[in-house]
């Protein structure tokens, strides 16, 4: 047996008055366009949300029980209800009243009694004035969505650049092995423990922890400019070619400053610039290229201090073998107040175990 049930699909106006006659009156002048909906009372109209949902309601101010304020009030305050569109219905054609409702949330007035056509009408605009502002919010919408994706391509395509030119790099240096990535996953650990600390809350605040590590691979750039004889040597590098070496960081810190050059305000290339220029620097002022000491590093640059070393030292190298976890945490506690910033360095310890997992 076949259904042959039609289905209304005009939109539901919602008519709430105590006044028999003004529901007659407005059913008869709404109903060959729209649905609607007869109600006699504030507390029925709730009971009646719950199984409808109007595109619109008009709305008595002046019925028992609960009149029209204080009903809006209670539209207005559920999430369900509050952006249906509500009209009042009034007698009352005082400034202060009308001025009432509208503070209230109301959208329009109609005074009492109405004619068919001015009633008819005024639900007209408000129903093509509703559906404009859907439009426009699911046009915002669609546009944050667009916003957001073409943001994320572009991270993803500028990730991709940095790692091909930070794998390009790796690969001319035979003796780092994937020290990038490697490098990567013990600064997470490292960073994750930094921004939980209180006492560097006022630097980490507003970190984006992808942003930092995508920006990290680029600390070693400036071994590009370092010539294979020094940068593939097998052997340990004399003390001419380890100060041909340490050049690698002012390559980097230029590379860099050339790339700002042509963005404003890149936060990206500030912190690349950070990790590339202060990674050797050391906490007793002993480091390169510039010797700068104590808190006068960065504190991107002190971690990142601590994290390369740990990754080359948990690393085999032409020159040397891997040095186990426990010793490769106990060469970094004997740099404690020298190499190493101390308080990272307890901090680093803290985290140790992490650190074995991933790299130990």
């Amino acid at each position: 047996m076949s259904n042959n049930r039609i289905v209304d699909n005009r939109k539901l106006i919602m008519l709430v008055d105590d006044s028999l006659a003004n529901l007659m009156v407005g059913k008869e002048a709404l109903s060959s366009v729209y649905r609607v909906l007869t109600v006699p009372s504030a507390p029925k109209m709730f009971e009646m949300l719950n199984r409808y949902n109007p595109a619109l309601i008009l709305l008595d101010v002046d019925m028992p029980e609960m009149n029209g304020y204080e009903a809006i009030k209670v539209l207005k305050s559920n999430p369900a209800t509050q952006d249906i569109p509500v009209v009042f219905l009034t007698a009352m054609n005082d400034d202060n009243s009308e001025l009432m409702g509208l503070n209230l949330g109301a959208v329009d007035y109609i005074a009492k009694p109405f004619s068919a056509s001015l009633l008819k009408k005024r639900v007209e605009l408000h129903l093509l004035l509703e559906s404009q502002k859907k439009a426009l919010q699911d046009y915002n919408n669609n546009l944050q969505e667009m916003v957001i994706r073409k943001t994320h391509t572009v991270f993803k395509l500028q990730n991709k650049v940095m790692r091909a030119m930070a794998e390009m790099v790796e690969g001319r240096d035979t003796a780092t092995g994937n020290h990038i990535e490697r490098t990567q996953q013990c600064l997470r650990v490292l960073l994750s423990a930094a921004m939980e600390v209180d006492r560097y809350r006022d630097q980490t605040d507003g970190w984006d922890m992808e942003l930092l590590l995508q920006s990290s691979q680029l600390h070693d750039v400036g071994k590009i400019a370092i010539s294979d004889s020094i940068l593939k040597k097998p052997g340990k590098l004399t003390d001419e070619e380890f100060q041909e070496m340490k050049n690698h960081v002012t390559f980097g810190v230029s590379f860099i400053e050339r790339l700002e050059e042509d963005e404003d305000d890149s936060l990206f290339l500030c912190h690349a610039k950070t990790f590339a220029q202060y990674h050797h620097e050391r906490w007793d002022g002993s480091g390169y290229p510039a010797g700068v000491a104590g808190m006068g590093i960065p504190l991107l640059g002190r971690l990142m201090a601590i994290v390369d070393v740990y990754e080359a030292l948990t690393s085999v190298r032409p020159y040397k073998k891997a040095f186990d976890h426990d010793a490769s945490v106990e060469i970094i506690r004997q740099g404690k107040g020298t190499h190493f910033d101390p308080d990272l360095v307890a901090l680093f310890e803290d985290c140790s175990e992490q650190l074995h997992s991933l790299c130990g």
